[in-house]
């Protein structure tokens, strides 16, 4: 029996160091593209809302691949749906950097967001399959760092290769890691369906997908996960990416450098933070960890307004990067716990689609709130609707994994 436990745990240990690689290629070379998105979508000669549409459609097409990604994954396996994603993004990132007009552009990154969807996806259920309660929140941490890391390195290269090169060649980057993923996922990652220590083939069969995802959706504790992710992605990506630049550099008179270094050192914090957050998770319950991420993050943004100068602002960068950390790794332990026998696909396409609805609204809606009523009430939004949500987590949702 101790044996079979050695062989288990090794099994799980080369699984994960699999798609931590595959999790940390495929993010840096989304990673690459992030300082010159804006600046390739402007040789079009296009708005600057426009150049918003760019972002949205990717989140919009990683949104609608969550579900049928992880329906596939039940029917073939996990294996070969992570490489044709990884595929499916090496076409759209080689569109990407070929593209000759706005709307051919737009229609790329479409195909790069299912692609990217796809893979996020897949690799959250891999680690639903291979990982237990008691180990959860720490393979969820590692998984997450890998992936924190990679986005918060990524734009160096990127930069780099648009400055010594060209503006196109960022994307066609991209592209190779996408394909290394493919192959990574197809020459190394073992078929996960079967792993998982709550697998019940009979009942996922028995049970149609969409039947799996209702069962899903009428737990209250599920939801509830599922709501923190929508809101936490939608006020980073409404409230960080778009409002808070603004407010660094109008009210605090900060540039591009300094805006950036804050945000770095947000992501180094948040990288240190991340192992030591799945540790408590598993030891003390996700819950508590959910609820205090949360409301950090409601913090970060009430600092981000505060803020009149640049010790302010890195202190609120540094709030923001720890609490973005912690909340990678619990709520999607969370949402592994509340998967039934069988249904890890199910629950983790889910949360994954719910959680990148936010992607796609937040800044839709927080750049109209923006323009209407000013920066400062929309970081205020932000802060408070965080918090809401962190109180309705911590009335209404149940602890789904506590050590005894």
């Amino acid at each position: 029996m101790q044996s079979g436990n050695v062989e288990r745990r090794g099994t799980q240990g080369r699984v994960l160091a699999w798609m931590c690689a595959v999790i940390f290629i495929n993010q840096l070379g989304f990673g690459a593209i992030i300082p010159v998105l804006p600046l390739y979508a402007s040789s079009f000669e296009v708005s600057v809302s426009a150049i918003g549409a760019t972002i949205a459609v990717f989140g919009g097409a990683r949104m609608l691949s969550a579900m049928p990604s992880g329906r596939v994954s039940d029917h073939i396996g996990r294996r070969p749906t992570l490489a044709f994603g990884g595929l499916v993004a090496v076409a759209g990132n080689l569109w990407s950097g070929y593209s000759d007009s706005f709307i051919e552009f737009l229609l790329a990154r479409f195909v790069a967001g299912i692609g990217s969807g796809i893979v996020i996806t897949i690799g959250g259920v891999i680690l639903a399959d291979i990982s237990t309660p008691e180990r959860r929140g720490r393979m969820m941490a590692l998984y997450q760092g890998s992936f924190l890391f990679a986005v918060g390195v990524g734009p160096l290269p990127g930069g780099l290769l648009a400055e010594h090169f060209s503006l196109s060649t960022p994307f066609i980057a991209n592209a190779f890691a996408s394909l290394v993923v493919g192959l990574i996922a197809w020459f190394a990652v073992p078929e996960t369906r079967t792993m998982s220590a709550a697998h019940d083939e009979e009942t996922s069969q028995r049970l149609q997908f969409a039947a799996q995802i209702r069962l899903m959706m009428s737990k209250v504790g599920f939801m509830l996960v599922c709501l923190i992710g929508f809101t936490h992605a939608f006020v980073r990506t409404g409230g960080l990416f778009n409002v808070v630049p603004l407010v660094a550099s109008t009210r605090m008179a900060l540039g591009a450098g300094q805006i950036g270094s804050g945000f770095a050192l947000g992501s180094l914090l948040g990288l240190l933070a991340t192992y030591p957050a799945g540790m408590i998770a598993d030891r003390y319950g996700r819950k508590p960890l959910i609820v205090c991420a949360a409301m950090m993050t409601g913090v970060s943004f009430l600092g981000f307004w505060l803020a009149g100068d640049y010790l302010g602002f890195l202190i609120a960068c540094s709030v923001w990067g720890i609490a973005a950390a912690v909340t990678g790794a619990a709520p999607s332990a969370y949402a592994a716990d509340n998967a039934p026998m069988g249904m890890n696909a199910a629950a983790m396409s889910t949360y994954r689609a719910l959680t990148d609805a936010g992607y796609v609204v937040g800044p839709l809606a927080l750049g109209l709130m923006g323009d209407l009523a000013g920066a400062g009430p929309t970081l205020v939004f932000c802060a408070a609707a965080i918090f809401v949500m962190a109180v309705a987590f911590w009335r209404y949702a149940p602890e789904s994994y506590r050590r005894g």
